[in-house]
């Protein structure tokens, strides 16, 4: 007798055709199926926020009343907004507790002590009622799951489907771009490399793009779900004649570099100091105007001003994401000064010709009474910095202060000097 309540968005995305098999096989997919949990995709389609819209009804809640409310998902990511750009509570569980949950209609229960809901008769029942015992787990995929299932599902891999055959694909050996398409797009990373680098410019009276906090993740720089409306990236596909149920998301699109520089710091779950709201909005500072990210960056580069981030602790925390780098990058932004960085990212950043900073130990944006408001200089000694070295920061109030350059190996100064390493690995193979 146990239901889902209408308001509940359900989804089911198993990692492999061969769990549809065996949940066939078990007996298990029509009550699924009942419950709202039928197989829509595959792979990374929930956690990426590919499972769909919610209803008109509950997303005007949710927006009206400024309401908090949750995902449970059996996946590996539970960023904010991931899954669904209104679902800012977000929690991971085991495939059967996300249907308990489902059923329960709320993450705020006690299993122990408060009930799923009613039976047909009006009883109460818990989840240890419904909970299977590992004896009765064991017994069913012991009977059920066989090899055959995985043969035959991945020996069909590499002879792709129907409509994947019926494709048609250019010959030659050079890609053909084409203009018009908005999944692909040609980058402009190469557009303005000579053979032999030129110095590293000084930063000279550099703005603040953002003034950020701590755990700042590679999904609020680099979104990988749902294409927001109204967003720079949904004004560009609009302009090139998409509609907004083909907007699709991020991670389908990174093929598109505009469209990527564009959703660039769009996580609608993003904390900008400048901005007393949370949202992907900014100050542009020149003109005291708020403004969407993107469009404050693009002001600062056709007026010709460089940009900086200041952040606080595990800058670019999360998922290694490439994007993460290449769309500040392409955003114009120079050097980022944060309190710490993650690994993967800091190297990314060091990639794509971005320089990191960071504090010295004990200091931060607020110790020492920055805004983000002022202008910043920087000496970069045309590239030639070194491992670890402390470099001075001027600000125009009249201060300075003194940061650690993150540049960890002999290797990552080449990558610096050279724009990058896609700009190094390209004049090492001219």
């Amino acid at each position: 007798g146990l239901s889902v309540k209408p308001y509940i968005k359900t989804s089911l995305s198993p990692g492999s055709g061969v769990v549809t098999k065996y949940l066939e096989a078990s007996g298990m997919l029509p009550h699924l199926n009942k419950l709202g949990f039928t197989i829509a995709g595959y792979g990374c389609m929930t956690c990426i926020g590919n499972s769909g819209d919610l209803d008109e009804e509950v997303t005007a809640a949710l927006t009206e009343s400024d309401l908090v409310s949750s995902a449970v998902l059996s996946g590996n990511r539970n960023f904010e907004g991931r899954v669904h750009p209104l679902t800012r509570a977000n929690y991971l569980a085991s495939p059967p507790l996300v249907v308990a949950y489902a059923l329960a209609g709320t993450v705020n229960i006690d299993f122990e002590t408060q009930p799923l809901g009613n039976d047909a008769a009006g009883n109460p029942v818990f989840l240890r009622d419904i909970w299977p015992t590992r004896e009765e787990v064991t017994a069913v995929t012991s009977a059920i799951i066989t090899p055959e299932m995985f043969t035959e599902v991945y020996g069909k891999i590499a002879k792709g489907t129907e409509r994947w055959n019926a494709l048609e694909a250019p010959t030659g050996k050079l890609y053909q771009w084409k203009e018009s398409s908005t999944y692909i797009h040609d980058p402009p990373f190469f557009k303005k490399t000579e053979k032999a680098p030129e110095a590293i410019k000084n930063l000279e009276g550099a703005h603040a793009l953002l003034n950020l906090g701590d755990s700042i993740t590679t999904d609020h720089i680099s979104p990988a779900g749902k294409i927001a409306k109204n967003s720079p990236a949904a004004r560009y596909l609009e302009s090139r004649g998409v509609e907004p149920k083909d907007y699709n998301t991020y991670g389908a699109r990174r093929g598109n570099d505009e469209i990527m520089a564009r959703g660039t710091f769009a996580n609608i779950r993003l904390i900008n100091k400048f901005v007393g709201k949370v949202g992907p909005q900014t100050l542009h500072i020149p003109s005291e105007t708020i403004m969407d990210i993107f469009d404050a960056a693009e002001k600062y580069q056709q007026e010709g001003i460089d940009t900086v981030i200041l952040a606080g602790n595990e800058y670019g925390s999360g998922s290694s994401r490439d994007w993460a780098a290449k769309g500040p990058y392409l955003q114009g932004v120079r050097v980022v000064i944060a309190q710490s960085y993650e690994r993967i990212h800091r190297s990314n950043l060091v990639g794509m010709g971005i320089l990191p900073l960071q504090f010295k130990p004990e200091q931060s944006a607020d110790t020492l009474g920055l805004t983000g408001k002022e202008k910043f200089s920087i000496d970069l000694q045309s590239g030639n910095l070194k491992v670890g070295q402390e470099i001075t920061i001027n600000v125009d109030n009249g201060s300075t202060f003194t940061a650690i350059v993150r540049l960890d190996t002999d290797p990552e100064v080449e990558y610096f000097k050279n724009g990058g390493i896609l700009h190094y690995v390209l004049r090492n193979l001219a």
